[in-house]
């Protein structure tokens, strides 16, 4: 997509915050996070385990269990979500929006057939008969790529490989043509191979439909491959939010110099030998208290005496690329990414 190139808005969160009671307390998983999503744009959202990414998405359907409070708004394809009760949300999941798990084998019944899976969701929203859901199925089947559609119909998950269930998740995800799909790190569980290849039929399928989608995913590879934006997200926040070039090749924000830094590719020296992968050290904060300042100064090796005491903006860098980092802020001293931009053109 070129860079000119507007989108009208489809998905807006403005605010959006979760919490979760708990017998220890409030669990603060989702902070004052605000984001859009173009028409036909994929923005991916990373960050390690436990930063509120799976619950950013299950908020925005509002799939969280009745302890949860959601805040904000989100608005979807001009629709308040939140003020929506439950009967109204059962109408949008599937026609408005509709999510990808990353685990097929909890996703599916491993007890019906695949086809009867599709064809369940198919004839529960429309009134299409059994064979024109039958039809349906198939043409899915096919749309993402398993062979023989009409024969493998008939088996259960077991049957297939973990790849080829993932390919029947997307396409039970797929079947009421929904305008937004959250795909929450669909290919986790996957080798390189089966990754690459469900990566490449999301892009295809996009280009084919139109459809919108937010990628959650820890790795940057992922996002290289597929998005055109990309939110940085850390300790229920969003730290860091720009293009694929931004963030690949003028990152900002420290954390995302971490998790750059973490790719394989960053454990090759210069001179083609291999070196040991560089994680992250220490680990992210409890979000029952979350210090008052910035979550990472703990493990920033650049924290400023201000990032423990006062929560950094978000500083706007360009049109497109903005980061919550007390280094951008013009008091501050000018500090170098730890990488040559010829690793991060590698890495990407």
């Amino acid at each position: 997509r070129d860079k000119g190139e507007t989108m009208d808005t489809i998905l807006e969160l403005d605010h959006l915050t979760v919490d979760f009671d708990t017998p220890e307390g409030t669990i603060q998983a989702v902070r004052d996070v605000s984001l859009t999503l173009g028409r036909g744009e994929t923005l991916a959202v990373v960050g390690e385990s436990g930063c509120g990414k799976s619950v950013l998405c299950r908020a925005v359907m509002k799939l969280l269990p009745r302890h949860a409070r959601i805040g904000g708004r989100v608005t979807a394809d001009g629709q308040d979500i939140l003020s929506r009760p439950e009967r109204d949300m059962r109408k949008l999941r599937g026609p408005l929006f509709s999510m990808l798990f990353q685990d097929p084998m909890t996703t599916l019944n491993p007890t019906m057939p695949i086809g009867r899976q599709i064809t369940e969701a198919v004839r529960r929203h429309t009134r299409a008969g059994r064979e024109e859901a039958r039809g349906r199925a198939v043409e899915l089947l096919t749309l993402v790529g398993i062979d023989k559609p009409e024969q493998r119909m008939e088996l259960q998950p077991h049957y297939f490989s973990g790849g080829m269930r993932q390919r029947c998740v997307l396409a039970i995800a797929l079947a009421l043509n929904p305008r937004i799909l959250l795909a929450d790190e669909p290919t986790t569980a996957l080798d390189v191979t089966v990754q690459a290849h469900i990566l490449d039929l999301l892009r295809d399928i996009q280009r084919q439909s139109g459809i919108s989608i937010v990628l959650v995913t820890h790795d940057l590879g992922v996002v290289a491959r597929v998005a055109d934006r990309v939110a940085v997200m850390y300790a229920g926040k969003i730290v860091e939010i720009g293009t694929a070039e931004d963030i690949f090749y003028d990152p900002c924000h420290p954390y995302t110099w971490g998790l750059l830094e973490a790719l394989p590719a960053r454990a090759v020296n210069r001179d083609g030998t291999r070196g040991g992968l560089r994680g992250i050290p220490g680990m992210p904060p409890t979000l029952l208290d979350p210090p008052p300042g910035d979550a990472f100064a703990e493990r920033n090796r650049y924290a400023l005496a201000i990032d423990y005491e006062q929560m950094p903006p978000m500083f706007r860098i360009s049109d497109t690329h903005s980061a919550a980092t007390w280094l951008l802020d013009p008091r501050a001293p000018h500090v170098e990414p730890p990488f040559s931009a010829e690793f991060r053109e590698t890495a990407r």
